[in-house]
């Protein structure tokens, strides 16, 4: 029968012991005399290992850290290190067969404390190894944007005689002292990555006093730091941790929590105290910003500490959500109610996009790109209004979401809000074009973002067609009533002092209108040459019969030129200069008038 390993030929390297590297020279146990000494082949080939462990051990033992990183144990060739760990077995077996034999032997105690200087040895190895490889043990480097001056290989062999070490010390009962060089070690090193990221303790209190630009700046430091510190940062040490403490599931436990938790909860809690501040519109999309980041980045969260010692870490992660998105909520609110306070003395002079218009849609198109995590924060609560929209304005099937109804209550406030400030022209003609520039250009923020995922076509062909009914109210109500003025039938024979009256009726209310609307404007080239185009066609053909029936009348008579002022020509290039918001110069440098009667006379 073989016999057990600890027992084999001892395989250490030859060494030559000193005076000062044995043990019987400093100590020195006083034998039992009641107990006999009983020599047999087990004892003697312990004796001789503790003898061999005890010249391995030794020769490693300073009270130095410096003579211990100038002389480390694990170099290249690893040999003395092997010899180490396996006087450190045999110190181990010897120990069991003492405490068998006999509990007061002294040299039990004496294994016991070449025991004791052995793995105060191994601490200091673990130290020198964790901090020569602080900070490439898991890319802090990546994080910080420097490149690892050691190899992928000295990485290796650093986590693998660190694992070594950790192992040893937990399988004879000196784990803890291992955990207590990895926790000071590594939360430094966790603590100035986090440092370096931006990372800072800013109270409620605190982040309240900053100014607008301060915070910004603070979140997007916070918005880099949380993927870093996520996906690299605690993520590696968490394998780091999980790797070398494997033998210890408490160990692991306790040195991971203890490294982490400090800096987790710091990065956690700045985006709830953030939204604990005053709110407004403005501070909308940094909140999503926020909420955003921690969604994205919980799956990860959750798996790295998902230990019972952090489970305070996942908490505060669920509390900042929770705070961000009762803080959105509000803010939305408030910002439906400062729509619909919104009051206005004054109305844009040409009947354009208003301001108030432009400032909602372009925040509700930037709110749309954010239309992954909305349905999260709105929910399906406050929509009791929403559903009793009309529906010749939404048409919400039953699978409509909750954004989709806030979103396009909030427009209906809007356009209710419009409909009120049209009322404000004294003009019924320009507030119509004011109703048909404003849904325009809401229609059009719909149809080229994500909000047309969220209205959906239907809502856009409505509105579209209400945009051009209300250009069609405008020319009706103005451009129609012109050929009013003409006869019904302009081909017909009439008497020639019927005819200058038209002539002069005609002339005055086409000035007038042109004065008026050379001021107005059309922002959307589209929708300004549709309502171009279409005055043309009602006004140019109507009245170029009449102007080719009649002209002839007045040919050669005095004054004819302040008769028939304008050709059908004229009339066009008048009518294409509208709604570009130039005014056309003031009435005695660019009028028909003036134009015309050069025309006239160049004609003679």
């Amino acid at each position: 029968m073989p016999l057990p390993h600890p027992l084999h030929p001892p395989t250490y390297p030859l060494c030559s012991p000193t005076p000062q590297m044995t043990m019987k020279n400093w100590f020195s146990a006083p034998k039992s005399p009641s107990q006999p000494t009983r020599t047999t082949f087990c004892s003697s080939m312990i004796d001789e290992n503790m003898e061999l462990a005890e010249l391995i051990i030794m020769r490693w033992n300073t009270d130095s850290l410096s003579e211990a990183t100038a002389s480390p144990l694990f170099n290249h060739d690893r040999a003395e290190s092997r010899a180490f760990f396996k006087a450190v077995e045999d110190l181990q077996f010897a120990m069991k067969y003492f405490i068998s034999e006999n509990q007061s032997s002294s040299k039990l105690i004496l294994a016991q404390n070449l025991m004791q200087i052995a793995m105060k040895r191994l601490q200091k190895e673990f130290y020198i190894i964790l901090s020569a490889h602080r900070d490439f043990l898991h890319s802090e480097s990546s994080i910080l944007g420097n490149e690892a001056s050691v190899s992928d290989s000295r990485f290796e062999a650093a986590t693998v005689d660190l694992k070594t070490i950790s192992d040893c010390m937990i399988s004879y009962g000196y784990g803890k002292e291992c955990a207590k060089i990895y926790k000071v070690v590594r939360k430094s090193v966790i603590d100035e990555t986090l440092y370096y990221l931006g990372v800072q303790s800013l109270s409620f209190s605190q982040i309240q006093k900053f100014d607008s630009q301060l915070i910004e700046l603070k979140i997007k430091e916070w918005l880099n730091a949380i993927k870093a510190a996520t996906k690299t940062l605690f993520h590696g040490e968490r394998i780091l941790c999980d790797h070398i403490f494997a033998a210890s599931d408490t160990i692991r436990e306790s040195c991971f929590a203890e490294i982490t938790s400090s800096g987790a909860l710091m990065l956690l809690q700045f985006p709830e105290n953030v939204a604990k501040c005053k709110k407004s519109p403005e501070k909308m999309f940094r909140l999503l910003d926020l909420y955003d980041a921690i969604s994205n980045h919980m799956e990860d969260i959750v798996s790295i500490f998902s230990f019972n010692s952090t489970s305070a870490i996942l908490s505060q992660a669920a509390s900042s959500l929770s705070t961000l998105r009762d803080a959105i909520r509000v803010t939305l609110s408030e910002f439906e109610s400062a729509i619909q306070k919104h009051t206005t003395q004054k109305m844009l002079p040409g009947g354009g996009v208003h301001p108030l218009t432009r400032y909602v849609m372009n925040y509700f198109v930037f709110l749309a790109d954010y239309s992954n995590i909305l349905p999260d924060i709105i929910g399906e609560e406050n929509l009791s209004m929403e559903c009793s929209m009309p529906e010749s304005y939404f048409s919400a099937n039953e699978n409509a979401s909750a954004i989709s109804l806030r979103f396009a209550w909030i427009i209906l406030v809007l356009l209710c809000k419009l409909d009120s400030m049209s009322q404000l022209y004294k003009d019924v003609t320009l507030s119509y074009l004011f109703l048909a520039n404003n849904l325009n250009y809401v229609v059009s923020k719909v149809e080229g973002s994500n909000l047309r995922t969220l209205f959906g076509d239907e809502w856009l062909v409505k509105h579209r067609g209400k945009v051009q009914q209300y250009a069609s109210n405008f020319e009706r109500m103005s451009w129609s009533k012109l050929i009013t003025v003409l006869p019904e039938n302009p081909a017909e024979d009439i008497s020639p002092d019927a005819a200058k009256k038209c002539f002069e009726f005609f002339n005055s209310s086409f000035e007038e209108l042109y004065r008026k609307q050379i001021k107005w404007i059309v922002p959307d080239s589209k929708v300004r040459d549709d309502i171009r185009i279409s005055v043309m066609n009602q006004v140019i053909p109507v009245y170029k019969e009449f102007y080719e029936k009649n002209r002839k009348s007045f040919r050669g008579e005095i004054g004819a030129a302040s008769i028939v002022k304008y050709a059908p020509e004229d009339m066009e290039k008048y009518l294409s200069d509208l709604f570009s918001g130039t005014g056309g110069g003031d009435a005695t440098s660019y009028s028909p008038l003036a134009a015309s009667a050069a025309r006239q006379v160049r004609r003679r």
